[in-house]
């Protein structure tokens, strides 16, 4: 399956097709689903939980279909904003990540 064929199947379960629900949802979700992530590894890391990797995964798929509803709201593919970060990425860290590049960025 490619990004963008995932994107098609995703939008399929998407509520409403407007773009701007589809974008006020999308960024919303993507807050949610971003926060129940960090809650995973916040109770690993000061709850003593084991890290549960499978439940991890399962929100990193909810995250991408937020993303993905997001990026249709925008009037975007998901290949192209992908592609967008990575450009922007080779641009900032033309050789790789680099702390200084990282600490004294221009853009």
């Amino acid at each position: 399956m490619t990004i963008n064929e995932y994107q098609e199947k995703a939008l399929r379960t998407a509520s409403g097709y407007r773009s701007d629900s589809l974008l006020l949802n999308g960024v919303m979700g993507l807050c949610g689903e971003s926060g129940e992530c960090i809650d995973i590894v916040k109770k690993t890391m000061f709850q003593g939980h084991t890290l549960d990797r499978e439940h991890l995964a399962e929100e990193l798929g909810d995250v991408a279909w937020y993303l993905a509803v997001t990026a249709k709201g925008l009037g975007y593919d998901l290949e192209s904003i992908l592609q967008r970060n990575i450009d922007k990425l080779a641009r900032r860290y033309p050789e790789g990540f680099a702390t200084e590049r990282s600490t004294h960025r221009e853009e």
